[in-house]
């Protein structure tokens, strides 16, 4: 087995690891935004609606992150 193999079998090793790595963020984030949203409804259940409403634009804000990641893994592959 020469040097380009073994480098080669690394790449694709790391990359996979990059964006396993990539996608523990977003799911801290989206976390973090439903149990705030929740503590919020809790705290004034009359704005249930309008939180619901920024607790999915911050999801879709926060999954975007996974999104480039694995985008940056298909990329570098």
């Amino acid at each position: 087995m020469d040097a380009t193999t073994v480098i080669a079998a690394l790449e694709g090793n790391v990359a996979t690891m990059g964006y396993g790595l990539a996608a523990i963020g977003p799911a801290i984030g989206v976390g973090i935004v439903v149990g705030k949203t929740i503590e919020g409804v809790a705290r004034q259940p009359e704005l249930a609606g309008r939180l619901q409403v920024l607790m999915w634009i911050g999801i879709a804000f926060t999954e975007a992150l996974a999104f480039i990641g694995i985008a940056t893994y298909f990329i570098f592959v």
